[in-house]
């Protein structure tokens, strides 16, 4: 593509002009190859990001960075092939809950994941800190491991959405993250093309999701469900909350040793919810029950029977993972609170700041700045106090696990200010889940 060409579709854009899906196409296969400058494809996002874009131009802009790298094909594999997004939060280790129930349960589950960056965590940085597992696979293998296994968490190939690894880089140093079009059409592109014949998404909103109010959460999850039918892929979405961590872990191996607890049937009853709640879609999608309701109810047997364990472990040792490791999580070398948040006063914890404990952890080290940056595996905390918990003066709110004790007094403070704690007793959220997004309809709840 001339670089006149690209200025003629930036201006047309600029002006709040429609593009057709083949001048987007172009553009996006120009830019893959190089032929458009990042200077250019700079201006072109602030254009759109200032002037809107309709549903046409989000689904011609998914179309073209899924055809700017491989789809693939898991024909070969029985059955129907379903996967599964979040939008990320804190404390979020639903997909390593969720998978493996759901594999157990006779759908395979192919899944692409990514690295936590900024205050949320990335299921490839949880998975990896279980010691030798490996998340970096040829498409062959991820093939392989889904017929084989019927699970796969895997991070992004080269060979995968190339155009969407670029763009988000560019939007990252533009300040164009935050435009529902981009984020829809980013995610879609990747979730297309790990093979999959239906979707389940978790669409997140609150003070630890990256849509803090429940009305773009819900924009959001339309146009994903949208894309997602556009494409002749059957997709479903939930608008769940995260105002407060979920589950009692965040971090990478504490969510691990979380996760595991789960999938031995401990009842982290707000965790739980949403993994029992997508597990009912995500088996009625795969064919393997008639109603939501039964999905759940084999969910809950898969747990019970330790089937859904079983899968995790399957999984963990086909990737490398040394699964003895989770036999006794708790008892890693190295796995040591480094101190704890007590209580000032007694009362109730009326909430505790989702976003303030992910900056928190993140800066103990289990998370990353930078994309390239190292985390520490064992970071994170551990709550030991939930909204709706009565706390007595110096009872323990949370556990530390960090290595950079040097700054723990910042740690402790940041995580005691997360909590409020007042002296009425006050009760949780009754549910995390809001409602259903699937077709053109909203269903209340669960």
């Amino acid at each position: 593509m001339a670089e006149r060409h690209a200025v003629d579709i930036i201006i047309a854009k600029r002006d709040g002009l429609e593009l057709d899906r083949q001048t987007i196409r172009t553009l996006v296969a120009a830019y893959s190859r190089g032929d458009v400058p990042d200077y250019q494809m700079s201006a072109f996002l602030m254009a759109a990001f200032l002037q809107g874009m309709s549903s046409e131009e989000t689904y011609a802009l998914t179309d073209a960075m899924l055809a700017s790298g491989q789809r693939i094909d898991l024909s070969h594999v029985p059955g129907r092939k379903v996967g599964k997004h979040s939008t990320g939060g804190v404390g979020d280790k639903v997909s390593l809950v969720l998978a493996p129930i759901v594999a157990a349960c006779g759908v395979p589950v192919p899944k692409i994941s990514g690295r936590g960056l900024g205050f949320t965590g990335g299921t490839l940085d949880k998975l990896e800190s279980i010691p030798g597992l490996h998340t970096g696979m040829s498409a062959d293998a991820y093939c392989r491991q889904v017929a084989e296994v019927g699970l796969v968490i895997a991070g992004q190939t080269a060979e995968i959405a190339p155009a969407d690894k670029a763009l988000y880089a560019l939007r990252d140093v533009t300040g164009t993250v935050d435009f529902i079009p981009f984020i829809a059409s980013s995610i879609m592109s990747k979730k297309l093309a790990e093979g999959i014949d239906a979707l389940v998404l978790d669409v997140k909103c609150g003070r630890g999701a990256f849509m803090k109010e429940e009305a773009d959460a819900r924009q959001l999850a339309e146009t994903l469900v949208g894309i997602g039918e556009r494409m002749q892929t059957e997709t479903v979405a939930w608008v769940t909350r995260m105002d407060a961590p979920l589950g009692r872990a965040a971090g990478n191996w504490p969510e691990i040793v979380e996760a595991v607890r789960c999938l031995q049937g401990d009842d982290v009853a707000d965790l739980m919810e949403v993994v029992y709640t997508l597990a009912g879609d995500m088996l009625v999608l795969g064919r393997q029950a008639q109603t939501r309701q039964e999905g759940t109810a084999m969910a809950r047997e898969a747990v019970a029977t330790g089937r859904a364990l079983d899968a995790f472990i399957r999984m963990v040792d086909r990737q490398g993972g040394d699964a003895r490791t989770l036999d006794r999580p708790n008892e890693r070398p190295g796995y040591e609170p480094a101190g704890s948040v007590n209580a000032v006063h007694a009362g109730y914890v009326a909430s505790v700041d989702a976003g303030a404990v992910g900056h928190a952890v993140a800066r103990m080290g289990a998370g990353r700045r930078q994309k390239d940056e190292e985390v520490d595996p064992l970071a994170g905390v551990v709550l030991n106090k939930k909204p709706g918990d009565a706390v007595a003066k110096d009872e323990t709110l949370a556990w530390l696990y960090t290595h950079r004790v040097d700054a723990l007094d910042s740690f402790r403070d940041a995580i005691g200010d997360a909590y409020r704690i007042q002296d009425d007793e006050t009760a949780p959220p009754s549910t995390l889940v809001v409602d259903r997004f699937a077709g053109t309809e909203w269903q209340r709840g669960s």
